[in-house]
């Protein structure tokens, strides 16, 4: 977990072609990737949930991940986000080594190999990383290009 901690301090040159938007179309429960046991994990005592999406089309960024977390809505609600890829998806996500730690300083704090759409028939391997401060609901997004 300090390996992580040190990655995302001193991440070098991030892309900044990936989005965190409102879950919209691609967090319809049947693009939750199967088996949803393998592509879905709980954090924070429950609190927060991060799960692998699959909307199949394009086939070069149908990847996305759903990220569910505090703070609550006025109906206690959780907040739902997606973390996308220059608007379309990620090539591929290896949610299976999908890690995670935590700082006070930064909240929770996720790293995950992708691999992204640099044309219709090239993807480059990389790395997201991702934090989600759970107090205000921020969430912070670094992609690597190179790295898995």
């Amino acid at each position: 977990m300090k390996g992580l901690l040190l990655a995302f301090v001193l991440a070098a040159t991030p892309i900044a072609a990936q989005d965190v938007v409102d879950c919209d179309w691609q967090s319809q429960a049947r693009n939750l990737a199967e088996p949803w046991a393998e592509n879905s994990a709980v954090f924070a005592e429950g609190q927060v949930r991060v799960a692998k999406l699959d909307t199949v089309e394009p086939a070069a960024g149908g990847f996305h991940l759903l990220v569910l977390s505090p703070p609550a809505g006025e109906l206690g609600d959780r907040q739902c986000k997606v973390i996308t890829w220059n608007g379309i998806g990620f090539a591929t996500i290896e949610f299976g080594a999908l890690e995670s730690a935590y700082d006070p300083a930064i909240g929770l704090m996720f790293s995950v190999p992708v691999r992204v759409s640099e044309g219709a028939d090239f993807t480059n391997p990389a790395m997201l990383q991702f934090s989600l401060n759970q107090e205000t609901g921020e969430i912070g997004t670094n992609v690597q290009l190179g790295r898995e």
